[in-house]
């Protein structure tokens, strides 16, 4: 069961596909995330998550209760579990 991702203010809504990570599923459409590890602990992919839900690859992924509370999440292991909007301002569209 596919899953949407809209990413702002860059304003793209790509498909994310039952165990697909945000991030794979924003660069398979041609949309670049600022990232590094892809595991949950460099945080370079650290954005917002303003609408939905999303379950992680690993147990407990590199954010902070407080972050966690805030809405923050890490792209690079986050699972959508509704349709999403995440809040990412360094996104852009690849060459």
């Amino acid at each position: 069961m596919s899953r949407t991702l809209r990413i702002e203010p860059l304003g793209r809504t790509v498909a994310v596909e039952e165990g697909t990570t945000l991030l794979e599923a924003a660069l398979a459409q041609g949309i670049k995330l600022r990232s590094s590890c892809r595991n949950g602990t460099c945080r370079e992919c650290i954005a917002q998550l303003t609408e939905g839900r999303v379950r992680y690859r690993i147990e407990w992924p590199g954010l902070s209760p407080d972050e966690k509370a805030e809405g923050f999440t890490l792209p690079c292991v986050a699972l959508a579990e509704t349709d999403v909007v995440l809040l990412q301002p360094r996104a852009e569209l690849k060459d």
